[in-house]
């Protein structure tokens, strides 16, 4: 499991000062990405229309070009606005196979400063129920201090 404390660092380092959604999106995926051998898929899925999300910047073999909200383990988080933890995929009514290969999936909701819906980080892993709640919540919290920091007081 990632040292998700010195990811934060790392991450928050290389996007100090970027504004840019999928500069953002892509310095995140690469990084987390890399930060552990679970992680087959690593990327965002951007809202683009209403109901509708895109593929992003990813790291890994291809996706899905487009998902809607009413399909998959990424239109459910998108849908319900919350963390969607799949330990069997083949278990996930609606689930949609972009790669035979997946077995388990973590989908984080990722909202903007505003706290608008902006998109979804994906994460799938060949392996069973590779993810668990700390890596929710360690991913969590690094998204939102990348996409939604807090305003620094006066």
């Amino acid at each position: 499991m990632p040292d998700y404390a010195a990811l934060a660092t790392s991450i928050l380092s290389l996007t100090e000062g970027e504004t840019d959604a999928v500069a953002l999106m892509a310095t995140v995926a690469c990084e987390v990405h890399h930060s552990d051998d679970r992680f087959d898929w690593t990327g965002f899925y951007r809202v683009t229309e209403p109901g509708l999300l895109k593929i992003g910047p990813y790291q890994g073999g291809h996706g899905c070009l487009t998902i809607p909200f009413t399909r998959g383990v990424c239109g459910a988080a998108a849908r319900e606005g919350r963390v969607q933890l799949v330990p069997d995929v083949d278990a996930f009514p609606g689930h949609i196979a972009c790669a035979s290969s997946t077995r388990s999936e973590l989908v984080i909701p990722v909202r903007n400063a505003q706290g608008v819906l902006i998109g979804v980080f994906d994460l799938d892993s060949d392996r069973p129920a590779a993810f668990t709640e700390d890596d929710a919540s360690g991913l969590a919290a690094i998204l939102d201090r990348v996409f939604a920091p807090v305003p620094a007081p006066f």
